[in-house]
């Protein structure tokens, strides 16, 4: 713990990266502190496609890209872990300098562009994990290769390789950093996608098997959240994340980096991914579970996210700026929020804005 205290001021001194990198490190040594656990509100509680979730805040992809640290996050009291992006093959990414905070804002700009250590180390951990015994609901996020022309080849072997390791399962189609891949948003080759990948997850794991949702993003029109909905609806998947990050750049943002190219994520990001969430929730009438994404950083937030038809959220910009502390800041305030308005579970709220 001394350790990990003394590093907190090298790693806000740091560069975005190679503080991300430190922290990463620090939590595998296990240097770095579990919060004292707390009693989980009740409320919180849900129940999706046959799992038991302790409460709906998750941490997003992105953060433990190889699944190095899925059971010490759990311990900072997400109610989920989700892993990934990986690909099939290892990939450096794009150019460094490609994170940059924008700390006036609360947000960050990142063109990382899916570099991750490859499919054979992930898989390698999730066994280890599995092995060891979860300690909560992991989930695996997988991607394809920048200079893979098959990107259903690629998504297919991801899930062939994961399928039986995870509570869950994401394919990611909305990273903007990847040259071409939002294209496999459109109707066509996103129902063909979908159609592979549910076949792969049949074949690996054709009893029980763990439920498979699309990653999309924010930066969708009418057209494409129209798509999108019919894809949900027609093909089978099991639910979606809306959303990823975002290309556009809301007026109003001071950070020095909003210029940068690459995704935009955190609070900037809030009231877009919300209101495409809201839409596609509608377009799917409800039928679809979604976890909401994008600029989660209070309780307040959360529930808003909730009442506009997420079933579970989920954050990772917000622990940049305010410590893995939030955590159990977002699940206390989201139970007052039920609490005032009258839910006595997380579930009974989900949409509650459509009724």
């Amino acid at each position: 713990m001394d350790i990990y205290r003394a590093a907190l001021p090298l790693i806000r001194a740091l560069p975005a990266e190679p503080a991300h990198d430190l922290t990463l490190r620090l939590l595998e040594y296990g240097l770095a502190p579990a919060p004292r656990p707390m009693a989980e509100p009740l409320s919180l509680a849900i129940d999706l496609w046959g799992r038991r979730f302790p409460n709906p805040v998750g941490l997003a992809a992105g953060f433990d890209k190889d699944a190095r640290v899925p059971a010490r996050m759990l311990r900072f009291g997400f109610g989920f872990v989700e892993t990934g992006t990986v690909t099939p093959l290892p990939q450096a990414g794009n150019p460094k300098p490609r994170l940059f905070r924008l700390p006036e804002d609360r947000g960050v700009v990142n063109r990382f562009g899916f570099n991750n250590r490859g499919l054979e180390a992930y898989v390698t951990r999730l066994q280890a994990l599995a092995a060891a015994g979860r300690p909560g609901i992991v989930g695996a996020n997988v991607g394809k290769n920048k200079d893979q022309a098959d990107a259903v080849a690629d998504y297919v072997a991801g899930i062939e390789r994961v399928a039986g390791l995870a509570d869950y399962l994401v394919v990611n189609v909305s990273s903007p950093n990847t040259p071409g891949l939002r294209d496999l948003q459109r109707r066509e080759p996103l129902l063909a996608l979908a159609r592979a990948v549910l076949a792969a997850r049949a074949r690996v794991v054709p009893v029980d098997a763990p439920p498979l949702l699309l990653k999309v993003a924010p930066d969708l029109s009418p057209d494409d959240r129209a798509d999108i909905a019919f894809v949900a609806l027609e093909s089978g998947i099991d639910g979606l994340i809306v959303g990823n990050t975002t290309v556009s750049r809301p007026a109003g943002l001071s950070g020095a980096a909003r210029g940068e190219p690459g995704g935009l994520s955190g609070r900037p990001l809030f009231r877009l991914s919300t209101d495409v969430l809201a839409d596609l929730w509608r377009l799917t009438q409800g039928r679809i579970p979604i976890v909401g994404a994008g600029g989660v950083s209070s309780g307040a937030e959360a529930y808003a996210k909730i009442r506009a038809g997420a079933s579970l959220v989920q954050l990772y910009t917000a622990l940049v700026y305010e410590g893995p502390g939030l955590v159990g800041r977002i699940k206390l305030e989201l139970a007052a929020h039920l609490a005032r308005d009258g839910f006595a579970h997380v579930a009974d709220a989900v949409g509650a804005d459509h009724r």
